[in-house]
């Protein structure tokens, strides 16, 4: 299976945050779309010490071509010192793969 699109995942520590890093990311040209999920609870493990936050998910829709640029970038523009940042391919419908290249072209 070769990879026609990426979908890309991360959390934030609020929708404000997300949503700034999405604009710079849709003005970049480097997604085509993302989705917000607010109320997420997260239960991790982080320098050995145990944590529970309130964040919101984001998950970006871009191209097999500009998801490592994506991440680079989403990287940069997150909040947290180390963000986890994940990626992985998706087979995607001739009119998604249309889209995300038209929202994705390089202008």
């Amino acid at each position: 299976m070769s990879m026609e699109a990426a979908l890309i995942w991360c959390p934030f520590p609020d929708e404000e945050q997300a949503r700034a890093a999405i604009g710079a990311l849709l003005d970049e040209r480097l997604i085509a779309c993302a989705n917000v999920v607010p109320g997420m609870r997260s239960l991790f493990t982080w320098q050995g010490d145990r944590s529970c936050e309130q964040e919101c998910g984001v998950l970006l829709k871009t191209t097999a071509e500009r998801f490592a640029a994506a991440m680079d970038r989403l990287e940069q523009l997150h909040p947290y010192d180390t963000p986890a940042i994940t990626a992985w391919p998706v087979m995607a419908t001739a009119a998604t793969r249309d889209w995300l290249g038209q929202e994705t072209r390089v202008i």
